[in-house]
């Protein structure tokens, strides 16, 4: 009996194994795809000298291009104070990088008929017709409220520019009123959110500009409606489970829990501390937030996005049509406000290039991407077939120089076009 539990245990185990080895990428010399070692390698050692200074308590790095994985890297602590070593399958919340892979579900149902682009966001959440936008008076501050000048648009809501705001990142009088009314208030079901929503003005008129918001947590919320199914079942049977991305989930199971991640930031004397009020990864949120509610890996998360370079597909599961994936990356901003930084526009739910040079160089023109609070960050270059993702756990606000260098150390190892 013993034997036949042993034996039992040891298929399993292979099993298991084989499972995850599965959903590694191929890997290649750089050298085979246009890229020099060496010069990647200045990459390397940056990434490990912000370790070694401790700037930086550790990291997970990834670069791919054409399909192969030429540099794979993990350095420093997952958490300083036990000084447990991060490893390549560390677990990272990767907050706002959450936003794409719920617009990828968005664009699963776009696809199945569930909602156009020009369809007025009230037509799948009446909750949210009849919006009235903010005006501030500037000598008194006090805040009246005018009509929309036209229903906000599911293209208006997937691009930032339906005129909702966060709360967290601005100081308007409608900012406030997020705070106040906890629109974001994470122990409360999604429809509390949209109930809160649609009794608060608008910041401007929809399709005025582009302002980071909450439209992505509403996306969520949609995906729920148009569906049927719990956004995390509806991303598990139509994205996760597919891609076979093992560790991308709204909470931690006890069994990974040795994996993942400590969250700093820098104080302002310089040290490294631990980020106080975090969010409990620990059971199945109330609210799963399509907008930054998400943990996963490096190894995951270029899984997902080898998904979108390569079309739609991976490893002969399609997600989306190379056609769907191309209009997630086509600038959607108004016409009187076509950019949020220079040489960049927004697509659904993607930062996206459209004049390389504006935007700082070297990037592919259509390059797509976007970052996380907690210091993670991508990008998917279609003219170079180059994807980097990169995976720390330090306050982002903290780290935005980091990411800025990343991009000529990637770049300038190309030597192949």
């Amino acid at each position: 009996m013993k034997l036949a539990r042993r034996l039992f245990c040891s298929v399993l185990l292979a099993c298991v194994v084989g499972s995850v080895a599965a959903a590694d990428l191929d890997s290649a010399r750089p050298e085979s795809v246009g890229m020099s070692s060496q010069r990647l390698g200045r990459f390397t050692a940056e990434m490990k000298s912000r370790v070694d200074s401790g700037e930086l308590p550790g990291f997970v790095t990834m670069v791919a291009r054409k399909g192969k994985v030429v540099h794979f890297e993990a350095a420093g602590k997952r958490e300083l104070e036990g000084g447990s070593p991060i490893r390549k399958d560390t677990i990272f919340r990767i907050y706002s990088m959450t936003k794409p892979l719920t617009g990828v579900a968005m664009m699963i149902l776009f696809e199945q008929g569930k909602w156009r682009l020009n369809d007025p966001v009230s037509k799948h959440i009446p909750e949210l017709a009849d919006l009235k936008v903010a005006k501030v008076d500037p000598a008194s501050g006090q805040v009246s409220t005018v009509p929309a000048d036209h229903p906000m648009t599911m293209r208006e809501l997937m691009s930032h520019s339906g005129g909702f705001t966060y709360g967290l990142f601005g100081d308007t009088a409608v900012d406030r009123q997020y705070m106040e009314q906890q629109v974001l208030d994470l122990s409360q079901p999604m429809q509390v959110m949209i109930d809160k929503l649609g009794k608060l003005p608008l910041l401007f008129q929809p399709g005025e500009r582009w302002h980071y918001s909450v439209a992505v947590d509403v996306q969520g919320y949609l995906v729920e409606k148009l569906s049927g199914q719990s956004f995390p079942d509806f991303l598990q049977q139509h994205v996760f489970g597919p891609l076979q991305m093992v560790d991308t989930a709204f909470y931690v199971p006890p069994e990974k829990m040795d994996r993942f991640a400590e969250f700093y930031f820098r104080h302002k004397d310089g040290k490294t501390i631990k980020h106080p009020n975090v969010t409990d990864y620990t059971k199945p949120p109330v609210f799963a937030s399509g907008g930054g509610g998400l943990v996963s890996t490096a190894s995951d998360y270029m899984r997902f996005c080898q998904m979108l370079l390569n079309g739609g597909v991976l490893d002969g599961r399609r997600i989306l049509s190379p056609l769907t994936v191309n209009l997630m990356r086509t600038n959607m901003l108004p016409e009187q406000a076509r950019t949020l930084a220079p040489g960049v526009g927004f697509g659904l739910d993607f930062a996206v290039v459209e004049d390389p040079v504006a935007a700082g160089g070297y990037f592919g023109k259509g390059t797509y991407s976007w970052a996380g609070y907690a210091g993670t960050w991508f990008w998917i270059d279609p003219v170079y077939e180059l994807i980097v993702v990169g995976m720390i756990q330090q306050r982002g606000d903290d780290m935005l120089e980091l990411r800025g260098v990343s991009y000529p150390l990637i770049y300038q190892a190309i030597v192949e076009q």
